[in-house]
């Protein structure tokens, strides 16, 4: 085989490698809008998401769904497993709620993962476009519960990190009879004119580990109900109201191995204050507001 016969055998090695590499890549990379989302923010994304969600689901191998920059807009939804390997939510742009706040607040929830392992959420916002139902709350007249942004019911092995989360309608993050949770630089925020939304609720969990993270929310910055070895670390952030840190523990189920550290939670740049019950763990640094442990 001359010179140049070898070369052009290498070459197409070469192609040939890389080819099979991006098919490879590509079968466990699935983008929305491959699915039919659409990056307008009017679009109902709903049906796309769970179609690439459900494809996600029966992969084999670990798998990335990839939102891409824009606004996709998405009802109430339920990503629900068990799935077979590892997915990843690579979020670039914005995923945001109805406008009418009806349709999010009675279902009691907007993005729900149910009995899922091994999943990890990163970056992007959730919008989740709360300023109606808040208005409705201070008119007195009957609104719907409310929801919560996103929630994880019965999940294992959770990383949330880089999310973004603002105008939810009552919680932004709730961590629901889950174990192993890492939420890393995370920021949830709500306006000071928000009622009674809260930042992160984790309750019936173990294995919980906050870090470099930012609450402003209209009420508790966090709170947690029957948890177990949860860590939380360098937060800040504001509340709306003096109370900006709940524990409220049974006495038969206590939050047991709690540990603080470096937490400051402020209310209108003063001190706040913390309501904690049924509670054992230890504190380490600057921890804001005190009387916790």
């Amino acid at each position: 085989m001359d010179n140049n016969n070898k070369l052009l055998a290498v070459l197409l090695m070469f192609l040939s490698s890389f080819l099979l590499i991006r098919s490879s890549t590509a079968a466990y990379n699935y983008n929305v809008v491959n699915f039919g989302a659409k990056p307008d923010g009017r679009t109902d994304s709903t049906k796309a998401f769970l179609g690439a969600w459900q494809a996600a689901c029966r992969s084999a191998a670990s798998v990335t769904i990839t939102v891409p920059r824009g606004s996709f807009l998405l009802k109430p939804v339920e990503f629900r497993g068990p799935c077979r390997s590892r997915i990843t939510f690579q979020i670039y742009g914005t995923i945001v709620a109805p406008s009418d706040y009806r349709g999010l607040g009675n279902s009691g929830y907007w993005i729900l993962f149910v009995k899922v392992n091994r999943i990890s959420i990163n970056g992007g916002t959730l919008d989740a476009r709360g300023a109606s139902f808040w208005a409705c709350r201070k008119s007195g007249k009957s609104c719907p519960a409310g929801a919560r942004s996103m929630t994880f019911n019965w999940a294992n092995d959770v990383v949330v990190t880089g999310l973004t989360s603002i105008n939810s309608q009552v919680t932004h993050l709730v961590i629901n009879s889950c174990n192993n949770v890492v939420i890393r630089k995370v920021k949830l925020v709500a306006p000071d004119q928000s009622p009674n939304t809260d930042g992160l609720h984790v309750q019936a969990s173990a294995g919980v580990t906050v870090t470099d993270s930012t609450f402003q929310t209209g009420d508790d910055c966090g709170s947690g109900v029957k948890i177990t070895q949860v860590v939380y670390r360098n937060i800040q952030g504001s509340s709306r109201t003096q109370q900006a840190l709940t524990f409220d523990c049974s006495r038969s189920n206590p939050c047991q191995a709690i540990r603080l550290h470096d937490i400051k939670l402020t209310f209108n740049g003063r001190s706040a204050t913390s309501t904690c019950k049924n509670i054992k763990g230890v504190k380490a640094g600057v921890v804001m507001p005190q009387g916790c442990l």
